[in-house]
């Protein structure tokens, strides 16, 4: 309160400076002689500090009423701080007046109750949207806003009868303060449908194409899903434009709306009827370029693409000229990539003759422009250096519009930053001298993540825990006051994992830095991994913890951004060297139970990557990827027979005294001599396997699609991916070795490093149980043996709920198909197991990724084809971030 009344006396002191510049008489206004003044009322000031406020002194003469009076109300209802002020003469004698200053202070708000409404979250939202919290001034402008918000938020939802009425109930306390508490009844009504739209005096356009132009008022349809057919003024009034440019698009340059009226058919309906003149169609004559210096005549002409005869389109030839997107190939688009930010475009009509129209387009190019100062503000986490390297526009340099958006494009995709409010501002444009700066306004977010998965897939439940630090400074590992909770702001990436589940562990330590040495886009990884894996029997389920299988692997890999032929594209190489060790593991995979194998391996990589511009929700552009792993071929150079390995004594199969033995008809085993003595496949199988020889080829395609745009961050988008894998052998003598498998089907929990496998996402079936259909007829065992080729397909259609720093919610369905093989003999790309289903995926910075999905199998699993099929499956993504 104290600094309530120090504000209302400066601001009262200043202006009333101005009320005692003069007086004058109003109406039969008299003059007096000034008394006593009283103050009375509801107020929190006390008596003397009001008519200090007032610049009001006994003895001194005044009119009443007169101007100086009506100042000081004027001025003290200015403040904005009192709900009644009134003036009364209490009493008159010999001229002397005494005045009675009756105010009463605004109430504060104590506390809101919103009725008509029944979901909390809904008036929670309205309490916060309109700024409803305890304490403050309960003002007649505060009730009218409040109300006129809410009753526009309902219409806009389609309620165009909604109705909100206010009151006020005064709080009687023991303080004396004025306060109240605020009632708001909301009447919603019926949602109010546009039954028809009627469309008169169109004859050349029909009614069904102009209807198609009003992409967000609909009229009701049964089959109506995305668009729903409630009626929003502002809407209506973007869609009367959007029709009259469809008439624009297709030749009639000087349509028009004349009239249009809204008819209500009942409480839940009304009708639009829309009048519309098309005027005379028009045909495109010559178009001729004045003041253009840098790009010839003919080279404009093909930009423009728009040629003599053509169909007079108005929207066509502003999007050839100007365009909104920035990455649309337009003629503003080429003089600003080319540094004329400051060059302007005017069309105009030079010649109309008939039914066609010359036109001239008069070009004032401007100075090149250059960058004076690039800037960028906002990282409080992220170091400078770790920005700057990868910004696309530099001091000095010409300006490039695209160079600007890839720039932009560039930063979100680091993850550091909430790519929805990356926006870069021009600073101090001059065209005289052709210079400006540019700011790019960055807010951090959350990049480090721990993950933390849990599923039941592959015979038992998975359970992952994992920290990842995608800002890391290894550079103040030593500074402990960068510890929050770790060193950040290098760029680099540090990540821990563990995996486990009934029958195996796994632990991993991966460090990535993307520009090694600090001056070129060099990425350098590095990791570590070790797993222990258990026999597993699938019927008892149950581990045999004394048989198990030890893998150790480490990698170094690097990793190149190209400039040529474009931007977007990486090269990357990586050795990796694993160390397989079988401790009495036999399985189908495994004919030794006891051994090991090695396994050294490059794998070249190329990615393209041109999505944009969230990385979280990418609306367009697309990623490519190839890789090719390869062993060392060693049976070039090793001298080793394979095909022969059986009829060698080293390899041929021993009873307990060494003697070499065969099986006789009755299956029984007998002596014999090495010429007749049968292969140990145990030990034919280790020398095989003693040094892996293999390549590895996988394709992998995203496209991302806008389909439709339903205002800001409102994209339905079409995701279309397609995945190719295959693993083979050089030497056929050799085979494909028992590593490196794909695994189709399920969620994708189970990708654990074990022995080089990796697991194939396909929803609507349980993990891991898409087998090559050769095999269905074999044991459960040599199910679980992967595949060496896969064909996966999926479109996936998504659609944001909100894309807010602080959540990013989408909506998504699906159709995929996979499946996999052991030969390219069996591999058919349309013989596929199918599956559709929903999900809904939530990103916040505080948690990190979290989604489910349901997924249908359309189709049996394979090995049971009388089954029917599979049905409804039940995947989550679980993962947190702080």
């Amino acid at each position: 309160m104290t600094k309530n009344i120090v504000a209302f006396v400066i601001i009262c002191f200043t202006l009333s400076i101005a009320a005692n510049a003069q007086d004058l008489p109003i109406g039969n206004g008299k003059k007096y002689t000034l008394g006593e003044i009283k103050v009375t009322g509801s107020t929190r000031y006390n008596e003397q500090t009001v008519i200090s406020f007032t610049r009001l002194k006994k003895g001194e003469e005044l009119y009443i009423p007169g101007q100086r009076l009506s100042n000081v109300i004027k001025k003290l209802w200015d403040l904005d701080m009192f709900s009644d002020i009134e003036f009364y003469i209490t009493n008159v004698d010999n001229g002397v007046a005494d005045l009675e200053l009756v105010i009463t202070d605004i109430p504060k708000l104590s506390e809101v109750r919103i009725q008509g409404i029944k979901k909390k979250r809904d008036k929670e939202e309205l309490i916060d949207e309109n700024k409803l919290k305890t304490g403050v001034n309960v003002t007649e402008n505060l009730i009218t806003n409040t109300k006129n918000y809410i009753e526009s938020k309902y219409k806009k939802d389609g309620y165009f009868n909604a109705k909100v009425a206010i009151n006020t109930v005064e709080v009687k306390d023991t303080t004396g303060t004025n306060q109240v508490n605020m009632v708001v009844n909301i009447d919603t009504g019926d949602k109010v449908k546009i039954k028809n739209i009627d469309i008169i005096g169109n004859d050349q356009i029909s009614d069904a194409k102009l209807k198609r132009a009003m992409k967000n008022t609909k009229q009701k349809r049964f089959y109506r899903f995305w668009k729903r057919s409630k009626f929003n003024r502002d809407d209506y009034q973007e869609d009367k434009q959007n029709l009259v440019n469809k008439l624009k698009e297709n030749g009639f340059r000087d349509a028009r709306i004349i009239s249009d009226s809204l008819i209500k058919i009942d409480d839940k309906n009304i009708a639009l009827d829309i009048k519309v003149e098309e005027g005379d169609k028009y045909f495109i004559g010559d178009i001729s370029f004045v003041g253009n210096t840098v790009y010839t005549d003919e080279f404009l002409d093909r930009a423009m693409g728009i040629k003599k005869g053509d169909t007079y389109n108005g929207v066509l030839i502003n999007e050839r000229i100007e365009a909104q997107d920035p990455n649309a190939t337009n003629i503003s688009t080429i003089y600003r990539n080319n540094g004329y930010l400051f060059s302007s475009f005017n069309l105009v009509e030079t010649r109309v003759y008939n039914d066609t129209i010359d036109f001239e387009l008069r070009i004032n190019e401007g100075k090149e422009a250059y960058f004076d100062e690039i800037r960028v503000v906002g990282n409080n986490k992220t170091k400078d250096h770790v920005i700057y390297r990868n910004l696309l526009t530099k001091p000095g340099q010409k300006y490039n519009q695209q160079d600007v958006v890839s720039t932009v494009r560039e930063l979100g995709s680091l993850g550091f930053f909430d790519a929805e409010q990356l926006s870069p501002e021009f600073i101090d444009p001059d065209p005289q001298s052709g210079t400006l700066s540019l700011e790019y306004n960055v807010v951090e977010a959350g990049a480090s993540q721990i993950e933390l998965q849990g599923g039941y897939g592959g015979g038992g439940f998975i359970g992952t825990l994992g920290l990842s630090f995608n800002n890391f400074a290894i550079s103040e590992i030593f500074n402990k006051e960068s510890y929050t909770p770790v060193p950040m702001g290098d760029g680099q990436r540090l990540s821990l994992r563990a995996q486990a589940s009934t029958y195996y562990q796994t632990y991993s330590l991966s460090f990535m830095e993307p520009w090694l040495g600090g001056k070129k886009p060099v990425q350098l990884s590095t990791s570590f991994s070790y797993t222990r894996q258990f026999l597993y029997d699938y019927r008892s389920r149950r581990a045999d913890k004394s048989r198990s299988f030890d893998i150790l692997g480490v990698s170094v890999g690097f990793a190149k951004r190209l400039t040529e032929p474009d931007p977007y594209l990486q090269v990357s190489h990586t050795l990796g060297f694993q160390r397989y060790d079988l401790n009495n593991y036999n399985t189908g995979l495994f004919t030794y139970g006891d051994g090991f194998s090695n396994n050294l391996t490059y794998t070249f990589g190329i990615t393209r990557d041109n999505t944009r511009y969230n990385p979280i929700f990418p609306i367009a552009g697309s990623v490519f990827s190839i890789t090719a792993k390869f062993t060392p071929p060693y049976s070039l150079w090793n001298g080793v027979d394979y095909d022969d390995l059986e009829n060698q004594r080293e390899f041929q199969l021993e009873d307990d005294n060494g003697n070499l033995i065969r099986y006789d008809d009755q299956g029984r085993t007998v002596r014999t001599t090495e010429a007749n003595a049968i292969g140990d496949q145990a030990k034919i199988d280790q020398e095989k396997y003693k040094w892996l020889e293999f390549y590895k080829v996988k394709f992998k395609g995203d496209w991302y699609t806008t389909l439709a745009n339903f205002g800001e961050n409102k994209n339905l988008v079409l995701r279309t991916n397609v995945e190719y894998g295959f693993l083979g052998a050089y030497n056929q003598d050799r085979g494909v070795p028992p590593f490196e498998r794909f695994y189709l089907g399920g969620d994708g929990l189970g990708s654990y490093s074990l022995d080089g496998r990796e697991t194939i996402r396909l929803r609507g079936y349980p993990n891991q149980s898409l087998i090559p259909l050769d095999r269905t007829s074999l044991s459960q065992a040599s199910n679980d043996d992967g595949a060496t080729i896969y064909n996966k397909y999926s479109l996936e259609l998504r659609f944001p709920i909100t894309l807010k720093p602080s959540a990013s919610i989408y909506a998504l369905t699906f159709l995929e198909g996979g499946a996999s093989y052991d030969n390219f003999r069996d591999f058919n790309p349309f013989q596929l197991n199918r599956s559709a289903g929903a999900g809904l995926r939530i990103f916040m910075p505080a948690f990190g990724l979290l989604g489910i999905d349901f997924g249908y199998g359309f189709d049996a699993l394979p090995g049971q084809p009388n089954s029917g099929a599979n049905g409804w499956e039940t995947h989550f993504i679980i993962g947190q971030q702080f």
